[in-house]
């Protein structure tokens, strides 16, 4: 059962990204991968989040970590997209913009990672 709600909790992670990426790019309508930086620290945040309420609060059932943390979260993130998205801007030329995302995406998932720690033990 536990493989089944992962499974589920990764397809709804992946549509999740599918549609705020795009609908955030649709906006931006730039060359900088303004969808998947959200996505990524929003990610971060969650992640941060979920792991004080479930793990070191014992707000949530811990049972909620796998679909949730490794299942949603581990859809929804895009490491991988990430990567691509600076590469071929610095392919492009854009090296200011690949190391803008690069640095960007690091920096912001920390701080929202720490965020969602310090929102979860402060409820």
């Amino acid at each position: 059962m536990q493989l089944l709600l992962i499974g589920i909790g990764g397809l709804c992670g992946t549509i999740a990204r599918y549609l705020l990426d795009g609908w955030i790019t649709d906006a931006t309508r730039t060359t900088f991968p303004w969808g998947i930086l959200v996505v990524n620290a929003s990610g971060s945040f969650a992640i941060g989040l979920l792991y004080v309420l479930t793990v070191e609060r014992g707000v949530l059932p811990a049972e909620l970590r796998a679909p949730f943390g490794i299942g949603f979260l581990g859809g929804y993130t895009t490491f991988s997209t990430f990567m691509l998205d600076s590469l071929r801007l610095a392919q492009d030329g854009a090296w200011p913009l690949a190391v803008a995302n690069l640095a960007g995406s690091v920096l912001l998932g920390l701080v929202a990672v720490l965020a969602g720690v310090a929102l979860g033990k402060a409820i």
